[in-house]
């Protein structure tokens, strides 16, 4: 494997996470309040554009990092909506 991959892996792992804590923070706390829905918006729209260019460059690093992310992303927001509710 070389220097590019290993870095493009790294960095995909990196930024894949970066929801997490955020996420584990709303199911642990049980309240979404503090979240922003406007960031988690614009980060689907921008992690959906970046799946649509990894299938278009058929870059396979691209779109799995960015799928998970998604997932997360998408998994934040439910857990925001049913915790603002219950508040």
């Amino acid at each position: 494997m070389d220097t590019v991959t290993v870095v493009g892996i790294a960095a995909s792992a990196f930024t894949s996470l970066t929801l997490l804590p955020q996420l584990i923070k709303i199911i642990k706390e049980k309240d979404g309040e503090g979240t922003s829905l406007v960031m988690l918006g614009v980060l689907f729209a921008g992690l959906t554009l970046w799946i649509i260019y990894g299938s278009l460059k058929e870059d396979l690093i691209i779109i799995i990092a960015n799928s998970f992310s998604l997932f997360i992303n998408i998994l934040t927001a439910i857990f925001t909506f049913i915790h603002r509710r219950r508040s």
